[in-house]
């Protein structure tokens, strides 16, 4: 283990997708994560829509860099064999929903009177207080509440629509991972650790708050606001695809102009473009127009010479191939003792000295808890027992 976090021991308790997802983040920058399952296993095991041999794709990528343990919390001496954990371990987290952990006797007060430099991290939808606390919450519930839904509406008819990946899920993940990387500095200034709280609606809030909620940053009614005008569109349809321009600077929507072909109406439109405006909406008809007008290799080579920010909307099996993931050897490649050969995104993070990367596959389920067992001081004779009593699998 060669990564910034290495000799970290992570307690997971976590399923499904923003905690594994944080756990596997601290995981690639080389802690020792050690997964903790209950005999069913995390749900997200599946095989759900797309696997080989049992294995599925987002398990697989969600719980890399884990070793998994299966305890049966239900009972006391599963717990028992928990606290042993605890007792050595520098992060527990969870995500269940707010006053589980407190029903199964695994509350922050008594975990961290077992260990004092515990960091105990705990995930949830929506925290722990107000009307929503005690719902089931998912992605697509906290883009409803976060305004992500209404921010993806049809610019024509109104009607909401979902970002078609699970963003909160994944913004929560990473802000996860960040604060418990900030509670573990604390902790080396003070010797003693602390809960830690994340909620997915905190999150995407956090998340959105610079610019797509930028009309609810100043209250009361002495508010500057520019006449609200649509957004053009930054997907152009080409004469056979689609690309994606984002001109911001004066100087690069002069340069769509001229890509384009449109000179004589940058001259019309001079004024607008220069105050950053942007052209104006009959003028962005003509703008959409002409894109179709070429390919999407001719535009390529004309918005790069006129340095417009732009890129080849690629459909989803092309990312692996796009020149740039290749030169920047974005998806790693590795052989899968279940999946076979797999590939994945490499952790995003590049360290000069500590560098992160895939230490282990992802874990079978238990497959390391004898492993583990003994390595926090249990006897074979004590696993053998633990087992015939269906304590851990």
């Amino acid at each position: 283990m060669t990564g910034s976090l290495s000799g970290v021991r992570v307690i997971d308790m976590t399923a499904v997708y923003s905690g594994p997802m944080a756990a596997s983040i601290l995981g690639d920058q080389g802690a020792d994560v050690v997964k903790v399952e209950p005999p069913r296993g995390d749900m997200q095991r599946g095989p759900m829509r797309i696997s080989r041999n049992g294995l599925d794709a987002q398990f697989a990528t969600l719980n890399r860099n884990k070793r998994s343990i299966v305890i049966d919390l239900s009972k006391e001496a599963g717990k028992s064999v928990l606290h042993r954990f605890v007792a050595s371990a520098d992060i527990l987290m969870e995500n269940y929903r707010p006053g589980v952990m407190e029903r199964l006797g695994l509350a922050y007060e008594s975990l961290s009177e077992l260990n004092p430099r515990l960091i105990y991290a705990s995930i949830n939808g929506v925290g722990s207080t107000g009307p929503y606390a005690g719902r089931r919450v998912y992605d697509a519930v906290i883009q409803a509440i976060s305004g992500i839904a209404s921010l993806q509406a049809d610019p024509t008819t109104g009607e909401p629509s979902l970002v078609n990946t699970l963003i909160c899920d994944k913004v929560t993940a990473m802000t996860a991972a960040q604060a418990i990387c900030s509670a573990l500095y604390a902790r080396e200034q003070t010797g003693a650790g602390q809960r830690v709280d994340v909620s997915m609606l905190d999150s995407a809030l956090f998340f959105l708050w610079p610019d797509a909620m930028a009309q609810s940053q100043f209250v009361g009614d002495d508010v500057d606001l520019l006449p609200l005008r649509r957004r053009p569109s930054k997907v152009k349809k080409t004469a056979d695809g689609y690309i994606a321009t984002m001109p911001v600077q004066t100087r690069e929507w002069e340069g769509v102009f001229r890509a384009l072909e449109l000179t004589e109406v940058l001259s019309e439109e001079e004024q607008a473009v220069r105050t950053g405006v942007g052209p104006m909406p009959h003028v962005m008809q003509q703008i959409d127009e002409a894109y179709g007008r070429f390919t999407t290799d001719e535009l390529c080579d004309r918005l790069e010479r006129h340095q417009v920010p732009f890129a080849k909307i690629n459909r989803r099996e092309e990312v692996v191939d796009d020149p740039q993931v290749k030169a920047m050897q974005a998806v790693m490649e590795f052989e899968h003792p279940v999946g076979g050969e797999m590939r994945q995104a490499r952790p995003p993070g590049r360290f000069s000295d500590t560098p992160a990367g895939l230490f282990r596959h992802t874990p079978g389920l238990g497959e390391h808890t004898d492993e583990l067992l003994d390595e926090v001081g249990f006897s074979p004779d004590e696993i053998a027992r633990l087992r015939d009593l269906s304590i851990v699998f």
